[in-house]
């Protein structure tokens, strides 16, 4: 075996950034040959990365950019909050947010080795959470927001109309109250019925005369369910008298799609 000299080890240091120890190792294993190191330490660091996948990442930051005729969001997760500020991780959550930007969410992918390997570098699971990007539908209109300060959620919209306040106004309500549906045409029939079944057996319905109960459950549906899972029927957030669709009508535009990203679990 060759012998292992301090200044050959500090050199694949440089080159790789791995600990000591294990720039050591490998050019033991490669008996001093130092682009074969490389190879072996970034094998290991993308089988360590593997062992890491299943483990949940609930830090991150989530990524927007408003480009013209199309807008990207995309989120990436680690497992920590100091890794989620580690300036590495960071550029390669900005090289995600390129790739996706210039080709589209299937980009991400091909940055597939280079995550593995920053995984095996900082010891966490690291992971593309999401990504997105719309073109603009018939001169839509973006809007952008993501929740300071940790960057950790962001809501990216496209509308027909209104203006660009209306468009990050909405994408802030999204937010905020991450609704299940845009509107009740979109709600399946079968989960509608479900509910009105369970609202026409609470104990505070039944105890009411039978001929009012249909208007109670109505009533009930449209505040409890409608109004806190479909987006038109929940109360605007900047102005709880007003719910979106008003917003929406009196500003004169339409949601045409958004995407809701988040690293938080």
């Amino acid at each position: 075996m060759a012998e292992i000299s301090a200044k050959l080890v500090k050199e694949l240091r440089d080159k790789t950034d791995a600990p000591m120890m294990d720039c050591k190792r490998a050019l033991e294993q490669t008996n001093g040959d130092v682009e074969a190191a490389i190879v072996l330490l970034r094998e290991k660091g993308m089988a360590s990365a593997a062992k890491r996948a299943d483990r949940e990442t609930t830090e991150g930051v989530v990524d927007v950019r408003v480009n013209g005729d199309h807008a990207t969001i995309v989120a990436v997760g680690c497992e920590t909050e100091p890794v989620s500020k580690n300036e590495e991780f960071r550029a390669f959550a900005a090289r995600v947010l390129d790739a996706v930007d210039a080709d589209g969410v299937e980009a991400a992918a091909e940055l597939e080795n280079e995550r593995a390997e920053l995984s095996g570098k900082l010891g966490e699971n690291i992971t593309v959470a999401g990504a997105a990007r719309f073109s603009s539908v018939d001169g839509g209109r973006f809007g952008a927001y993501v929740h300071p300060p940790a960057n950790k959620l962001g809501v990216l919209v496209q509308l027909r109309g209104g203006d660009d306040e209306l468009a990050k106004q909405l994408a802030m309500h999204l937010s905020w109250a991450k609704p299940q549906w845009i509107s009740r045409d979109d709600v399946p029939r079968e989960i509608v019925e479900q509910e009105r079944e369970i609202a026409l057996n609470t104990d505070a319905v039944k105890s009411k005369p039978e001929q009012a109960r249909e208007k109670i459950v109505e009533g009930m549906l449209n505040k409890r369910f409608f109004g806190e899972r479909v987006l038109l029927d929940q109360p605007w957030v900047h102005d709880d008298s007003k719910t979106v669709g008003r917003v929406l009508q009196d500003g004169g535009a339409e949601l045409l799609e958004f995407e809701l990203l988040s690293v938080t679990g």
